[in-house]
């Protein structure tokens, strides 16, 4: 298995999260006035925010920042979109 860098925790907890609120990539780029290709890229661990950003993500989440970057394994969703597309 691979080893999950900081990028990929945040990319697990940021869906996970995002989708317990049932906020949309494109809702959650809106309160954050930001891109949905931006929060995609967060979402597929290909970009990390800066402190103040990940800050905002936890506010507009209604939880710590700490959650954001602690791996928890329930937050894991395999081998489905969470959204339900294929």
């Amino acid at each position: 298995m691979k080893k999950l860098t900081s990028k990929d925790i945040l990319a697990i907890n940021l869906k996970y999260y995002r989708y317990k609120l049932n906020l949309s990539q494109e809702k959650f780029a809106e309160k954050l006035n930001s891109t949905l290709s931006y929060i995609n890229q967060l979402e597929n661990g290909k970009r990390k925010p800066t402190l103040e950003l990940l800050d905002k993500f936890a506010e507009i989440l209604d939880i710590t920042s700490a959650e954001l970057i602690t791996y928890n394994h329930d937050h894991v969703i395999l081998n489905k979109r969470i959204d339900g597309k294929k």
